[in-house]
């Protein structure tokens, strides 16, 4: 009997130690995908690359006018959007350590109460031959635990990891994007303040041209034709003024929501003050997986589903669990707490599913169909990361020799509205084309403010576009 205890005893640690060594090929650990990143993930033939990049410098050195700083500060300490994100993330640190107490049993204790009576015509009832009131009165405590063999609740925990990281990379992406914005933004002012100088010049000048205009129709060189196209392009100047106001007003109604206010007027200083890096250390492709948020976020989603895809494999195998109960019983509660009510009960089993309708291949196949697409949505999060620094590359190295042409073309319009006017008043030359030159002109000029504005608004798009703005 003695011999047949030990092999049992044996046996059963043998296929415990099995079954520990089998789990540990059960569940896979995560690598990260090898061809997902391209050493030419963008165009750098506009700028040189570096291994550094500017995405790891603060946005506080970036922008260094004083006024946005305040505002880009308030923004981050009061936006709404940023509030919501670190919700977010409280509630997936909860999840996490819900994810890391599963090892532990689970424990329940509570008093209990039961009523019970036979009935007669049952064969039970028929032998006792009358009906009996029982009460019966116990406090119970249960507990239960599941031992992890083949790491599910390992896999469980580490794609609960996955998500709560992947909960503050959304709450980081919210924060580039909102300096982002903030300072897009506050720049666009800063040109429509330049703009509206530039239309109210225009619209002194133009009033001057049709006291001019009127003046020659007096003396008869030129006709009321000329006057009435004279006061038009007034009107124009002065229409655009009006435009002009209500965008400026609608961009600090955007500015205000952004830092969490009611709509009100936003302080700034000018366009001429703003200074920003003449040129930007791009660093390697390989560093948007560290400095991107999104690019973190959709390889977070990629763990988490990869993590889920191992629970959903572990559920083929048997599980282990642990049962036991006990506590104190009696049918009269005067006797409750005596030694003789004492009550245990140990139950161990394993558990192998056989069928189930088919639920656990279900959700396995599932699982490695969520895991291809959160692939999928990694790589193309990745190729867009690469465009967009692509595209800010572009525009950010072109803007200067565009500004340049858009200068000389202006100086052209300039004189062309000079040299028409003067021929206009010794009556050698159209009115036309002095109105044709005036209105070129302040294309040009706006063109130019324009141009300004792309280029400081593609600094802003490449410095988060490499991953800057939430450190």
């Amino acid at each position: 009997m003695k011999n047949l205890s030990i092999i049992i005893k044996g046996t059963a640690f043998s296929v415990l130690t099995a079954v520990v060594i089998t789990s540990c090929h059960v569940r896979k650990e995560y690598e990260r995908p090898a061809a997902v990143v391209d050493e030419k993930l963008f165009r750098t033939d506009m700028l040189p690359q570096d291994s550094t990049s500017i995405a790891n410098v603060s946005w506080k050195e970036i922008f260094t006018d004083p006024i946005l700083q305040k505002h880009i500060s308030k923004a981050l300490e009061n936006n709404l959007d940023i509030r919501i994100a670190l919700q977010n993330i409280n509630s997936a640190e909860a999840y996490l350590r819900q994810a890391k107490a599963a090892y532990q049993p689970t424990l329940s204790v509570g008093p209990g109460y039961t009523f019970q009576t036979q009935s007669l015509n049952t064969q039970f009832g028929q032998i006792i031959g009358e009906r009996r009131y029982i009460n019966q009165f116990d406090i119970t405590g249960s507990i239960s635990w599941e031992a992890d063999l083949w790491g599910k609740l390992k896999a469980q925990e580490k794609a609960q990891l996955a998500t709560y990281l992947g909960n503050i990379a959304a709450h980081q992406a919210v924060k580039s994007d909102l300096v982002s914005s903030v300072a897009s933004s506050y720049y666009q002012l800063l040109t429509l303040d330049n703009q509206k100088k530039i239309i109210q010049e225009t619209i002194k000048i133009r009033e001057n041209n049709l006291e001019t205009t009127k003046a020659l129709k007096v003396a008869g060189t030129l006709t009321e034709v000329a006057v009435q196209q004279s006061a038009a392009l007034v009107y124009n100047a002065q229409s655009l003024l009006i435009d002009i106001d209500t965008q400026i007003q609608q961009l600090e109604n955007t500015m205000s929501l952004l830092m969490g206010e009611p709509s009100r007027a936003i302080e700034r200083s000018t366009l001429e003050s703003q200074k920003l890096p003449e040129s930007f250390a791009l660093g390697y492709p390989a560093n948007l997986l560290s400095n991107r948020p999104d690019v973190m976020r959709a390889e977070f989603n990629l763990m988490n589903a990869f993590e889920l895809t191992n629970s959903a494999k572990a559920q083929f195998y048997p599980t282990l669990r642990l049962t036991g109960s006990g506590g104190l019983q009696s049918v009269d509660i005067d006797h409750l707490f005596s030694v003789n009510s004492l009550f245990a009960s140990v139950v161990g089993g394993l558990v192998q599913p056989i069928l189930n309708k088919r639920q656990i291949k279900t959700n396995y196949e599932v699982s490695l169909a969520a895991k291809e697409s959160a692939y999928l949505n990694f790589r193309k999060t990745v190729l867009t990361a690469g465009k967009e620094v692509s595209d800010a590359i572009r525009v950010f190295s072109v803007q200067d020799s565009f500004i340049d042409l858009k200068t000389k073309e202006l100086n052209a319009y300039k004189n062309s509205v000079e040299y028409s006017q003067e021929l206009v008043n010794y009556g050698m030359a159209n009115y036309l084309e002095v109105l044709n030159a005036n209105v070129n002109s302040l294309n040009a000029e706006l063109n130019i403010s324009n141009a300004q504005y792309s280029k400081m608004k593609a600094a802003v798009d490449l410095y988060k576009a490499l991953g800057g703005g939430w450190r």
